[in-house]
């Protein structure tokens, strides 16, 4: 089943795909490192795995990322 995923969510997975670090990611989304963190930890949570490898491994499988990434 494909997990639900907010907006927000997404645009972080998509920038965790491009390799950007925590503290990059919230400063492009003015917001703070910590709270990059607990989606960081709300992804791996839902896509029920445990490296950031495996979420956008996953990302791709359930096509929340594409090859436009």
């Amino acid at each position: 089943m494909k997990p639900l995923i907010t907006v927000r969510e997404k645009e972080v997975l998509e920038l965790i795909a491009y390799e950007y670090t925590s503290q990059e990611i919230a400063e492009m989304l003015f917001v703070s490192r910590h709270t990059i963190i607990t989606h960081r930890k709300h992804l791996l949570a839902k896509f029920d795995v445990k490296n950031v490898d495996g979420l956008v491994r996953r990302g791709f499988e359930e096509g929340f990322l594409g090859l436009d990434v």
